[in-house]
């Protein structure tokens, strides 16, 4: 069977919650074997190269998203992908229903061998991201949602899923959890956060700020600097099936797929209580 692209042609399907739904497990299955996948090669003796815009990429992007490609080519190969690794071949606008991945996320952690790297997936449906999975290879852990549909959280071990929620805003007096880049802090992001006293900084590598914040683990995910679609996809779905929001800066909605220069997000923050924006 012919791997999916990242071309879209022509609009595909729209998928719905209950279509969706079917495809979470198959699609974790996914995740978790493309982590293996990642988890299986030596770091000390893998070969790094560099991209067009300065980030790595090693053997572990590739053999990750190799998987996925495959393994979304069976499940449903009437849905485009628009991969990290293959963004060269995108056709966009996307309409309809596209997968959206970065098979590992985190790659300069990933070779600095720290834990701290993901899988992201995500399903966007017109425009916005309503399923998503984010796999932490090395800590053993998957954050998942549907957007109307919860969140949880499992381990790759096979324990039952839990569910997880965000939590509300503090209260007077309390601190805000932010998380932050470990890698990417910016001035106006560490501004923001300066706004709210006695802020607490949880530093982190890759999508796992998403997860914090989906689990309730963090109040909010800051990052006003630009960024990639499928850097933050999944996540957002995450967060937004978990209760919280992701929106721009000013609390406008984001848009994924639809053409924009390099598939770049000017901005974002993730909110763990929408109230509280």
């Amino acid at each position: 069977m012919k791997p999916p692209t990242n071309e879209a042609a022509s609009p595909a399907p729209a998928i719905d919650g209950d279509a969706a739904f079917a495809l979470m497990q198959p699609l974790t299955d996914l995740v978790i074997r493309a982590g293996a996948a990642i988890l299986a090669v030596n770091r000390g003796a893998m070969r790094v190269d560099g991209k067009l815009d300065g980030s790595p990429v090693t053997e572990a992007d590739l053999a990750a998203d190799r998987i996925i490609a495959d393994g979304l080519a069976w499940l449903v190969p009437e849905i485009p992908t628009l991969s990290e690794e293959r963004v060269g071949l995108a056709k966009p606008p996307y309409r309809g229903s596209f997968f959206l991945i970065d098979p590992l996320d985190g790659t300069k952690e990933f070779v600095a061998g720290r834990d701290e790297f993901t899988v992201n997936l995500a399903l966007v449906t017109n425009g916005t991201p309503i399923l998503g999975i984010i796999g932490a290879p090395a800590l053993g852990l998957v954050w998942r949602g549907l957007v109307g549909r919860g969140a949880e959280r499992l381990k790759t071990g096979g324990a039952l899923a839990e569910p997880i929620h965000t939590r509300s805003h503090p209260k007077r007096g309390e601190p805000w959890i932010a998380a932050v880049s470990r890698s990417h802090l910016d001035g106006r992001t560490e501004a923001f956060i300066a706004k709210r006293p006695g802020a607490v900084r949880e530093m982190l590598g890759s999508a796992l700020k998403f997860g914090r914040v989906a689990e309730g683990g963090a109040d909010i995910y800051p990052r006003l600097a630009p960024t990639s679609e499928w850097d933050i996809a999944a996540g957002h779905a995450v967060v937004t099936a978990a209760g919280g929001r992701v929106t721009d800066a000013h609390g406008a909605a984001l848009q994924f797929g639809s053409g924009r220069d390099g598939f770049i997000v000017p901005e974002f923050i993730a909110w763990g209580d929408p109230a509280a924006e």
